[in-house]
């Protein structure tokens, strides 16, 4: 076979590639097009009857006495560069006195037990807890250090908390966060505040794209499980668990050798946390409150500014929620519940289908210059691939305006037009983080331990001016 009839074939086989690429990507993405539209139509449903339409609060519910003490748990590690922000700006924003941080730290971290000293000085309202181990353990080990010396401390002051409320080494909390939490404790054993990323001008694309995920997830998809009475994850940072649902957690896990309610072989152990204590006792909510001038009572913080760092954090979600989920939390059989579980494990899947969908843009390029140079061979689509094609454009044209609404209601129209612009970053992590997630689990499957693979810190919102300009 000469060269010319070796090139000709190859690009008949670049076309078969081209057309299986099409049917596959575009079977996949109706599919999650009607996933995502079904989730559009209750939210809008919601929205219209105003039965899910942020709260608002006056200056003196946001500051009103707690019902029950509070305790605050913030797992450390290597975190020198920004605890001690968290530390004084949690001490200034929140006037109530009926709560305590308990800060864990590790004896070979001394950097990070220096500045959390530092920023604690006198002040009672601090507790420091330096783990047994050398660290890094895991986040739920560090966790489970801390929810026993709250333990301690309740026997030795013959006290018992209300809620235990979870936040990361990084957060800046809304002053009114724990007079929602509070209140929203009084009628179920989990409250999920939301998450609200701060646009980093350093970083605008990467760190940026957390925004527009963060946005919706928290303002469209989180309301629409709330309403439904699905299981609500939690984030890990901005909720609260009623303390006796908790030691109810903590008393069934001791059976399975764990040292608190932390589930120390999970790599999300808050999502899992989240959706266990929201099928029993009282359930769980999901609040959106606004305050007296219209600020989200959120818990605010940067996000991976770097590439590695974005997907090594999202490796670890979809490895924990994707994979870990369906093997330790299984399928519940209710009808929302099975749908929700549906949209939390898509993460390999989708990360497969963004992949098929690249490549074909480099497969159809190719060919495209095959055909500027005069080759005229080709397969016929037919009609109904370009149906599904046409779907597939109008449902990414329609995921973008909603990508662009949400973004610009909370932070204006410039971060509006650029969270669209940011969709091919945000499907390039995604793939990249599908990948590692699966070999990660792969090679715990193999009998690799679990490990703390955590995302370093160096910036916190309260010491610097957010790049958002729109609603704060």
């Amino acid at each position: 076979m000469d060269p010319g009839e070796a090139f000709q074939q190859l690009l008949i086989g670049a076309q078969v590639v081209e057309h299986e690429l099409l049917l596959f990507a575009s079977f996949w993405f109706i599919l999650g097009a009607i996933d995502d539209l079904a989730v559009d139509a209750v939210w809008a449903w919601l929205w219209l009857t105003g039965r899910r339409r942020d709260g608002r609060l006056s200056e003196d519910e946001a500051t009103r006495p707690l019902a029950g003490k509070a305790a605050v748990l913030i797992a450390c590690w290597q975190e020198h560069d920004v605890i001690g922000h968290t530390i004084r700006h949690a001490l200034r924003a929140w006037r109530q006195r009926g709560f305590i941080l308990y800060i864990g730290c590790y004896a070979n971290d001394p950097a990070t037990l220096a500045a959390a000293m530092e920023a604690a000085g006198d002040d009672d309202r601090v507790r420091l807890v330096i783990n047994s181990k050398p660290g890094p353990t895991t986040k739920a080990d560090c966790l489970n250090a801390l929810y026993a010396a709250l333990g301690q401390d309740e026997q030795r002051r013959r006290m018992r908390y209300k809620a235990i409320i979870l936040h990361d080494s990084e957060d800046m909390v809304h002053p009114a966060e724990l007079a929602v939490i509070d209140k929203g404790l009084g009628h179920a054993d989990f409250v999920q505040l939301p998450v609200r990323p701060e646009p980093q001008p350093d970083s605008p694309w990467v760190a940026g794209h957390y925004s527009e995920e963060f946005t919706e997830s928290h303002a469209k998809a989180l309301v629409v499980r709330d309403a439904l009475g699905a299981g609500i994850p939690a984030a890990g940072v901005g909720c609260g668990f009623a303390r006796d649902a908790l030691a109810r957690i903590a008393r069934d896990r001791q059976e399975l050798g764990e040292g608190g309610p932390f589930a120390s072989a999970c790599l999300t152990e808050d999502y899992e946390l989240g959706l266990i204590v929201s099928r029993e006792g009282r359930g769980a909510r999901f609040i959106r409150m606004r305050d007296h001038d219209g600020n989200l009572v959120a818990t605010r913080s940067y996000f991976p500014s770097t590439m590695e760092d974005a997907v090594r954090q999202k490796t670890r979600w979809i490895h924990g929620i994707a994979l870990q989920g369906w093997d330790r939390l299984g399928w519940n059989p209710r009808p929302c519940e099975l749908w929700m579980a549906l949209r939390d494990r898509r993460g390999p899947l989708t990360a497969v289908v963004l992949a098929a969908g690249y490549m074909l843009v480099v497969v159809v390029g190719l060919l495209g210059v095959a055909r500027l140079a005069g080759w005229e061979g080709g397969i016929a689509t037919s009609p109904a691939l370009r149906i599904m094609l046409w779907i597939c454009f109008l449902a990414f044209v329609w995921r973008a305006i909603w990508r662009f609404a949400f973004m610009a209601r909370e932070y204006g129209i410039n971060e509006g037009l650029r969270s669209v612009m940011r969709i091919p970053v945000a499907n390039v992590i995604a793939i990249m983080a599908g990948r590692r997630a699966l070999a990660s689990y792969v090679a715990t499957l193999r009998g690799t331990a679990v490990r703390w693979d955590k995302t370093s810190h160096a910036g916190h919102p309260s010491v610097a001016t957010s790049a958002g300009s729109g609603r704060r």
